[in-house]
């Protein structure tokens, strides 16, 4: 039984789950709990360790016993911010937030979710650590000669990532850019109509070196992507991307603009080429071969559970 207690020291969540992890384990979280709370060390240093279940951060602690007690520790029994919300909000003290969350789909979007949430209520200085593999008790099982279970590839973040930072510079002609624009879409050629933008956004930006900018461009479409945004299908998808090209194409039919102007159009052609990796991705993801190596990954991940 985990025990989450308010600033009082008074129970207010509790979290009970079996000894017995193989097979089908048991967990719940108990009738009249207040989610706001949750099992929890608080040390007197700034860092707050942020987990998904207790398992993981006791896991942590059993890899990490150096002075533990002086930093903060977190089990959100799950992949939602309540129980870390209101513990900042009670340690004012607290500035350095680490969220350990699992080495899997679930637990990079939760991070970068998290993340996001800590950033508008002004926590800057987030950091992530991920197990080497799937979570923090697997590699604890790791340590002590048990065979873990591997980290989870999140799919659609690498092939965001990988589409993106193999978008290619080449030098742009303005007076061509609306209908190289309209050729890539009605062609469905998202990566090169990804290219055509990001050049376009480049040579309107017009500052200093084009290609390093270029570059520049790429990293920031990957920093600011986030895949737990990124649900919807691929028609829907598309359905973006039409709309942003014919607001695109409508801009540069303009002959003359402010430099307000071409700061506003470089935005709107970096906004169609993120719609267009996304595109690229989702058509990606959909194909036959891609979808089989996930059922496949699927299968082995059951039948390894269900061998232990």
């Amino acid at each position: 039984m985990f025990v989450g207690v308010d600033e009082h020291s008074i129970p207010r969540q509790a979290h009970k789950r079996s000894t017995n992890s193989f097979g089908k384990a048991f967990r719940i979280t108990c009738e009249g709990s207040d989610t706001k709370y949750s099992f929890a060390h608080f040390g007197k240093s700034a860092k707050l360790f942020v987990f998904e279940a207790a398992i993981d951060m006791l896991s942590y602690l059993t890899l990490n016993p150096q002075n533990w007690q002086e930093h903060s520790y977190i089990a959100m029994n799950g992949v939602y911010e309540n129980a870390v919300l209101t513990a900042l909000k009670g340690r004012s003290s607290l500035s350095e937030i680490v969220i350990c969350t699992d080495n899997d789909e679930g637990g990079i979007d939760a991070f970068h979710r998290l993340t996001d949430i800590l950033s508008e209520k002004g926590y800057k200085n987030v950091a992530r650590i991920d197990p080497k593999f799937k979570d923090w008790n697997e590699d604890l099982k790791a340590k002590n000669g048990l065979e873990p279970l591997a980290a989870v590839p999140h799919r659609r973040n690498e092939f965001y990532h990988n589409t993106a930072s193999d978008l290619k510079y080449f030098e742009c002609n303005p007076y061509k850019l609306s209908s190289q624009i309209y050729r890539a879409l009605k062609n469905e050629q998202y990566q090169d109509l990804a290219e055509i933008a990001m050049v376009g956004s480049v040579f309107f930006i017009g500052k200093g070196n084009e290609n390093v900018m270029f570059e520049k461009l790429k990293i920031k479409l990957t920093r600011e992507y986030r895949a737990y945004l990124d649900k919807g299908k691929l028609c829907s998808k598309q359905d973006n991307l039409k709309n942003s090209v014919c607001s695109v194409l409508r801009d540069l039919k303009q002959t003359a603009r402010t430099k307000e102007q071409s700061k506003q159009t470089a935005k709107a052609l970096f906004e169609l080429a993120d719609y267009a990796v996304k595109c690229e991705v989702e058509q990606e993801l959909s194909s036959p071969q891609i979808m089989q190596e996930q059922e496949i990954v699927m299968e082995e991940t059951e039948e390894f559970q269900m061998s232990m």
